[in-house]
């Protein structure tokens, strides 16, 4: 596949995003109906906006790749017959968006075979994109600019800046045993990021994420943008990641096996 095509890809896939997010804003910070889909496992919450928002990004990618499959997080899975395949989550940080707050966006990835190769996450009230084909860029834009993204070096745990969504999704002790180890290591360790938090760091200013619990439509759109930032993104024993479970980005590559290290115990 070249980068003209994975451009391409990349240039529906900011379209559908934008889309989404016609669908998404008229219901921010405003009155809406909350539903919880997470029973036992725990508050899940969903929204009117979720569910509208991958609506118009599956429509839009049934119409225009038909032999694509698709992975959404509200509607499911739809194989496809093509190598290719969409993986969505419409509203990543729903928690955030439902209490106002600005860390959710729209994800959107495609994956061969082997591994995502476009990445890209939108966020509309704030007007920002962040995106990357692989073997290309990662690039940020807003209202016109664009910039280039780096990830910095930052060698040395203690240098750090650790960011996780929350504590919460630490559910076994040993999970959070191992967070830990690293918290505490940490120069600063900030909460509540969602998907913010991998993007920061592809931007360079963030070190370390470290979560746990997480699916494929979390983790697929921003693992494009970290490497093609100059980070590394694994899961917790070096594996890949893809289909989410314990994860671990690092900005720079020299911190990864330090941080995994501690994970170890």
């Amino acid at each position: 596949m070249s980068s003209t095509d994975l451009a391409t890809f990349r240039d529906f896939a900011l379209a559908a995003a934008t889309r989404a997010g016609d669908a998404i804003l008229p219901h921010f910070r405003r009155p809406i109906v909350v539903d919880d889909k997470g029973g036992a496992r725990g508050y899940d919450p969903v929204t009117e906006a979720d569910r509208a928002a991958e609506m118009v990004i599956r429509d839009a990618i049934t119409a225009r790749y038909p032999d694509h499959g698709i992975l959404g997080e509200e509607h499911g899975r739809a194989t496809g017959t093509a190598p290719w395949t969409w993986v969505i989550d419409p509203i990543d940080g729903t928690r955030s968006f439902i209490t106002g707050q600005l860390h959710w966006a729209t994800l959107i990835a495609l994956r061969d075979t082997a591994k995502p190769r476009v990445g890209v996450v939108h966020q509309p009230f704030v007007g920002e994109t962040f995106h990357a084909i692989d073997g290309g860029p990662a690039l940020w834009t807003r209202a016109g600019e664009t910039r280039t993204l780096t990830t910095r070096q930052c060698a040395r745990v203690e240098d750090a800046i650790l960011a996780c969504t929350t504590p919460d999704m630490f559910k076994m002790a040993a999970t959070r045993g191992a967070f830990d180890r690293v918290s505490t290591r940490a120069r600063l360790t900030r909460f509540g990021g969602d998907c913010y938090a991998y993007c920061l760091l592809a931007m360079g200013l963030i070190d370390v994420v470290v979560e746990s619990s997480l699916q494929p439509y979390d983790v697929q759109a921003v693992m494009t943008i970290i490497g093609a930032a100059g980070g590394v993104m694994t899961a917790w024993d070096g594996g890949a990641c893809d289909d989410g479970g314990n994860v671990v980005a690092c900005g720079d590559p020299a911190l990864h096996p330090r941080v995994m290290a501690l994970l170890a115990g």
